[in-house]
């Protein structure tokens, strides 16, 4: 008898502390996510220092494709009854992942439960607000935040007979830089990515101007969409007309113009913040970047720009005890040094001020002040209904209607004026839709 108490003593005390799992096996969470090449290598890091520096959990990630893909893969997964512990989801799906009643459990509750100390005002508001209710119940985890710069080639400048040190502020200086630049040798002035993203998305937001009712859709799902605007059409009429003089080059759908600016055909480029790393990478000449440009004549105009990226969502249908784990998970992504790391190693905004605050003590912006741009530019005001973010369900449709209308303005077939209240209009119909079902 005293021998199997001695036993069991001793078994008690091997499996003390440990979660419940399997034989005391570390409590598997798995996290489908959308990153590849560098990005997603620097995912796979933070996991791995997240497993290492406890013996509870272990984290599993797992590249989806990209982020209609993953999204798509996370839906399916549910529907199966299989689903991930934790989704990425661009920010152009947080009206849908909302509205999927019984398939995500709220990131405030998923804390809340855990006992973990959080605080949703630990985050950048600009980015809060984008995946909070209006009460500011934060619904996912923020993770991959960025917005949109102007890149611009200091080689080309200079060749060019331009000042490095002043780029382009309003549209109108951009194409007369672009013709300077085309003189010089260049074939293009300047190309994007991101075309809707960043040329009607953000180019609302930035210039204060609503790109639907309803404060974008923050206010209700009975939203219409108001992107067909005379400053709307004039700026994009004005890309469609910069075509003929190579003031501006169509680069593509996403980013797959990135190469134009990288190889130095264009030397001009709007991108994510995100995008830094990659022409790090990529480019041959030093590089700077600035504030996005804008029409003089708007009023109030530079305002703000909005976020892009995803988020992290939690879905339903595990254990609490797994819940714990996602929790833990979701605080080490949080901790000021690994957010800043992230930060400084991709070009995403730091989400906390915290993290912020610790880049500027190591002196990295004083080193590499064009990281600081994004942040400078998102907060530049303080966001109005116009300026805090899009809410609109179908969303993901909706960016596919857009590249469609736009290239069809490109390549001559329609004014923008008429593509713009098409694409409206089409956007419109997706918009009763996702209210009808979701009243």
């Amino acid at each position: 008898m005293k021998k199997q108490l001695l036993v069991l003593t001793i078994v008690c005390f091997m499996f003390a502390g440990f979660p419940l799992g399997a034989f005391g096996e570390p409590i598997t969470i798995d996290w489908w996510f959308a990153h590849g090449g560098r990005l997603g290598e620097k995912v796979q890091s933070i996991v791995s220092d997240f497993n290492a520096s406890q013996n509870q959990y272990k984290v599993v990630a797992t590249y989806k494709g990209n982020y209609h893909d993953t999204m798509t893969a996370g839906i399916a997964a549910f529907r199966s009854k299989n689903p991930p512990h934790i989704l990425q989801v661009f920010e152009v799906g947080t009206a849908s992942m909302m509205a999927a009643k019984g398939a995500i459990k709220p990131v405030y509750e998923v804390m809340a439960e855990s006992g973990q100390t959080w605080s949703p005002d630990a985050y950048l508001p600009t980015v809060t607000s984008y995946y909070t209710t209006p009460e500011g119940k934060m619904l996912s985890m923020p993770f991959n935040s960025s917005t949109p710069v102007l890149y611009y080639n200091v080689e080309a400048f200079e060749k060019a007979g331009l000042d490095p040190d002043k780029p382009p502020k309003t549209w109108p200086e951009v194409a007369e830089y672009a013709r300077k630049l085309v003189k010089a040798g260049y074939s293009g002035g300047f190309s994007t990515a991101w075309i809707s993203w960043i040329h009607l998305e953000n180019f609302s937001a930035w210039h204060n101007v609503p790109f639907g009712s309803k404060a974008n859709g923050f206010e209700g799902i009975d939203t219409e969409f108001v992107f067909n605007s005379p400053l709307h059409v004039k700026h994009i009429q004005s890309l469609a007309d910069w075509q003929k003089e190579n003031i501006f080059v169509y680069g593509g759908r996403r980013n797959t113009g990135n190469a134009k600016f990288g190889s130095g055909e264009v030397a001009m480029y709007t991108e994510s913040s995100a995008g830094y790393a990659g022409f790090k990478k990529t480019a041959k000449f030093p590089f700077r970047t600035s504030m996005l440009p804008y029409w003089p004549e708007a009023k109030g105009a530079p305002q703000n720009t909005i976020i892009g990226g995803a988020s992290l969502w939690v879905m339903q249908g595990h254990s609490a005890e797994e819940y714990k784990g996602v929790a833990a998970f979701f605080s080490y992504l949080s901790k000021p040094e690994v957010q800043a790391d992230w930060h400084q190693f991709t070009g995403y905004l730091p989400i906390t001020m915290a993290a912020y605050e610790y880049t500027q003590k190591q002196g990295f912006y004083k080193e590499n002040p064009d990281m600081e741009t994004a942040l400078k530019q998102m907060t530049l005001n303080k966001p109005t209904p116009n300026s805090k973010g899009l809410r609109f369900g179908n969303f993901v449709q909706m960016r596919a209607i857009m590249y469609d209308t736009l290239e069809a303005i490109f390549a001559g077939d329609m004014t923008a004026q008429a593509g713009l209240d098409d694409a409206a209009a089409k956007g419109n119909r997706l918009l009763r839709k996702f209210e009808k079902a979701h009243k």
